[in-house]
Parts: C-alpha cells; sequence; structure tokens
C-alpha cells in the first residue's frame, strides 16, 4: 500500500498547504512587526499539521481500500475544502 494521489487531490494539498503557509507568514509578520514574537506561532502550525494534513493523508491512502472509488476521495475533498475555508478565515480575521 503506498500514497497514490490522483492529479486532483495532489491540486487540493498544494492548495492546502499554500494556505497554511500564507497564514503562517502573515502571522510571523505581523508578530515580528509587533515586537511579540513567540514559540507558540510555529508550535500552533505544527499542530495543525498533524490535525488536519495528517487525516487528508491517511484518507488518501485509504482511497485504495475504497471499493467504490469515490467514498474516500469525496471525503477527502470534503476535508481539503475545509482545511482552505478554515485557513481564508484565519487570514481575514488578521487582516
Amino acid at each position: 500500500m503506498t500514497f497514490a494521489p490522483t492529479d486532483w487531490m495532489l491540486y487540493s494539498m498544494w492548495i492546502v498547504m499554500g494556505a497554511m503557509g500564507l497564514n503562517f507568514l502573515l502571522g510571523l509578520y505581523q508578530s515580528l512587526k509587533a515586537s511579540t514574537f513567540s514559540s507558540d506561532l510555529i508550535t500552533n502550525y505544527l499542530k495543525d499539521l498533524v490535525m488536519l494534513v495528517l487525516p487528508m493523508f491517511m484518507l488518501a491512502n485509504m482511497t485504495l481500500l475504497d471499493n467504490t472509488g469515490w467514498i474516500m476521495e469525496t471525503a477527502y475533498y470534503v476535508a481539503a475544502f475545509g482545511v482552505v475555508v478554515k485557513y481564508l478565515m484565519d487570514l481575514k480575521n488578521k487582516l
């Protein structure tokens, strides 16, 4: 069993990681600008990687076990959409 994402799964993961990166960079910029940098910024980012991205990788791996071929992929895309919306709302609140 290996991780073999489809093209759209890979693109959606890039979008998720891009949204996470933008949120991190904006938070880093704001904290450095205000001289209030703390390690909480980095630990929250790492926590989100474990709590949001790792389950998406697990869903992508479970697509091989799905006989229908669409249930796990749909769950993956719903999760990706949810993560992107979360980070867009965070970006909106930071601006």
